[in-house]
């Protein structure tokens, strides 16, 4: 029996323009009056999450920024495993020797150097990946990360790294080209300490070697009493393995990368189809 539901956000339960069906918000409220807990598990920022559940009237606990703050449905910080302030320094380093643009997530937000880059670069990949979305919706959506506070300005990210009031927590870069993104990559795998991984081919996600989705998970249904047998788990890439690989259930989006599929025992619909609600309600007619 499935006692815990852990869903993924971007490429799981959101669509193309950030947004979460009225199917998936009923399944979702469904299984928690049969009292199933259900989680977001995300690589967002807990303001990023929390800002589109908030729109879809849904109060769930999350598990942020890949596993690197855990909070719960009244937003208080259960666990973090941020990076240490100089494996940040050395992250950030190979990103910019590589041409790569980035962000860095903190406990106090979402920041970047360059809000046109901000918005520019999110618009050619979410389109490019999404073809049949009208570029002005996702251009809406973008803007809104900066417009909402979501993701804010900061001159130099040194600033962040020299500040106590800041835990680091993720870099996420972005780029449309293959090979600045895997020399990146290449040069982050020399840098003891991290994970790397990526939500969509045209990033790179850096967080400390213990804020994995998986870790994250198993501590949380643990807490309340849960198994990882009795845990569903839906995902479409390569930041929900972690988590995928842990639990009794892992449900790939019809979307996912084929390598997601394989690991999982089912495939339900996309993310534009509502694939998260289905294989909600399909958990608990059975």
């Amino acid at each position: 029996m499935i006692k815990c539901i852990a869903t993924d956000m971007d490429g799981t339960l959101l669509t193309a323009t950030q947004e979460i069906t009225a199917e998936n918000r009923e399944a979702i409220l469904k299984a928690r009056e049969q009292g199933v807990e259900v989680v977001v598990a995300t690589g967002r920022s807990y303001q990023e999450a929390r800002f589109v559940l908030k729109e879809a009237g849904l109060n769930l606990p999350m598990i942020c920024v890949n596993g690197a703050e855990v909070r719960s449905e009244d937003g208080e910080i259960l666990s973090s495993n941020p990076l240490s302030k100089e494996e940040a320094r050395r992250a950030a380093r190979k990103m910019a020797e590589n041409g790569v643009y980035f962000e860095v997530y903190t406990s106090k937000g979402t920041f970047t150097e360059d809000e046109d880059k901000a918005i520019s670069i999110i618009v050619d990949i979410f389109s490019t990946a999404n073809p049949e979305v009208p570029i002005d919706k996702i251009a809406e959506a973008a803007e809104e990360r900066i417009h909402k506070g979501l993701v804010r300005t900061v001159e130099d990210y040194e600033r962040l790294f020299e500040d106590d009031q800041h835990e680091i927590y993720k870099l996420l870069g972005f780029s449309l080209d293959d090979t600045k993104l895997e020399a990146a990559k290449s040069g982050l795998k020399e840098i003891e300490g991290l994970a790397i991984s990526s939500s969509g081919k045209e990033n790179i996600e850096v967080t400390s070697e213990n804020a994995q989705k998986g870790i994250a998970l198993e501590r949380f249904v643990t807490s309340r009493g849960i198994s990882l047998e009795e845990t569903m788990a839906l995902g479409d890439n390569f930041n929900d393995v972690s988590m995928l690989k842990k639990v009794g259930k892992p449900v790939a989006m019809g979307n996912a990368a084929e390598e997601i599929k394989q690991i999982c025992g089912e495939v339900t619909l996309t993310n534009e189809e509502s694939g998260v609600g289905k294989a909600i309600m399909k958990i608990l007619k059975n």
